[in-house]
């Protein structure tokens, strides 16, 4: 596996309450934050109830987004297929890479929330159906061909985009969770994977055996699929110490866990947890004794998971982060910066050859200093007043060793240019 890229995975869950304007506009300051700190990619996602995932559109909020960064990609993470005409989907896609400068990513997914689909009255057990359905047609229209297509719930007539994509081909990713279906999905078409049930136990627990899935497909529709397309979502929050991680992120965790994912949205498994020690437990236990897909500690401990994760899986190619709100907005762009700083360099081997370097030097200094500290005796040989100053400089050198003393910049000491002489 070559270098890893990592992202950052919006969906966006925001406890309900602050003003939904300046919410907005503190998510797009994040992907400006990520852009500026050298992420490669950013997601986020479409959501139609809930309270907590309040973006109803991700096209118009990477518009936006896209104005305030530079480089970093920005994906639709996921465009609900089954909500949304196609030929719609993939005019407002193109445009979209066409305003983002060729930095769009085209994530699809059958639609999470289980309200969603009824706000639509769709049956939840079309949804993956109507995805494929929809991504066929969608495939075709970014190629550029004209066609017609009629179904029982979307017709086109003599279809034509009148764009084509900015970028030669637009990537593209299927969400996938715990079933097979995203990633035979993405096997079918070729397409990139978003793993983004992986920070739960069962995807968790589903990994190891997914990326067979794709393959599979993937010979059976003549495609192929790549790992470095593999996206895996981890979550983590990250400060200097492990102790501070836990104690910015303890509070915000239980109630994220207890009021979303048990009182709001149910999510089959969750219970709620009384004790906040107790949920940190068990959110954070994996670390040290095994493979887990959440870490609240160190970059260290970051650094530690995702190798692990990395050999479970047997590899993939794009690190994306959870984001959430565990900890206070100050925090939170503290341990994403921290993640920027340390466990991006640790993974990509950065910072390795400056490793070697300082150790080098290390090994061999008495023999380096020597050398140094001779070729100085003889710049001054000959001459007197030279010798004089160097001689008084090495005594005061001399008596600062003895007591104790340091100061930056002095290289030789009295006994180096004794040996030198």
């Amino acid at each position: 596996m070559k270098r890893l890229k990592f992202g950052a995975f919006l969906a966006p869950h925001h406890p309900v309450g602050e003003h939904p304007a300046l919410q907005f506009q503190r998510d797009l300051d994040f992907v400006a934050h990520l852009d500026r700190l050298g992420f490669d990619e950013f997601w986020c996602g479409e959501h139609h109830s809930s309270g907590w995932e309040m973006i109803a559109s991700p096209e118009m909020f990477l518009a936006a987004a896209a104005q305030r960064t530079q480089r970093i990609r920005l994906g639709t993470g996921v465009v609900s297929l089954p909500y949304h005409h196609p030929f719609n989907v993939a005019q407002r896609i193109v445009q979209l890479d066409y305003m983002t400068g060729g930095r769009v990513l085209f994530g699809s997914g059958p639609g999470a929330l289980p309200s969603d689909a009824r706000t639509f009255g769709i049956d939840q057990t079309l949804l993956r159906d109507r995805q494929d359905e929809a991504l066929g047609i969608i495939v075709r229209l970014f190629s550029g061909e004209r066609l017609s297509y009629k179904c029982d719930w979307f017709q086109i007539n003599d279809a034509q985009l009148q764009l084509l994509p900015l970028q030669e081909e637009i990537p593209m990713a299927a969400a996938s969770s715990i079933s097979p279906s995203g990633m035979q999905l993405a096997g079918k078409y070729g397409m990139g994977v978003l793993s983004i049930a992986s920070t739960s136990t069962e995807g968790l627990q589903a990994l190891p055996v997914q990326w067979g899935f794709a393959e599979e497909a993937a010979k059976k529709h003549g495609k192929t699929v790549d790992r470095r397309n593999w996206r895996v979502l981890m979550s983590w929050h990250l400060a200097e110490s492990r102790e501070q991680a836990e104690r910015e992120a303890i509070d915000g965790l239980q109630w994220w866990h207890n009021e979303y994912n048990v009182r709001v949205l149910g999510r089959p498994g969750a219970t709620a947890v009384d004790d906040k020690h107790e949920l940190l437990a068990q959110v954070n236990g994996a670390r040290g004794s095994g493979v887990g897909a959440s870490v609240i500690g160190t970059p260290d401990d970051l650094v530690k998971a995702i190798r692990d994760l990395q050999k479970v899986t047997g590899g993939f190619g794009v690190v994306m982060g959870f984001a959430h709100d565990w900890a206070n907005r100050e925090a939170t762009l503290r341990s994403w910066e921290l993640f920027a700083r340390y466990v991006v360099p640790e993974l990509n081997g950065y910072t390795q050859n400056q490793k070697a370097s300082a150790e080098y030097l290390a090994a061999n200094k008495q023999e380096l200093m020597t050398g140094r500290v001779a070729s100085i005796v003889a710049a001054v040989k000959g001459n007197a007043t030279a010798e004089a100053a160097m001689a008084v400089t090495m005594q005061q050198m001399q008596n600062q060793a003895q007591g104790g003393g340091w100061r930056p910049g002095v290289v030789p000491s009295a006994e180096d240019a004794k040996k030198a002489g």
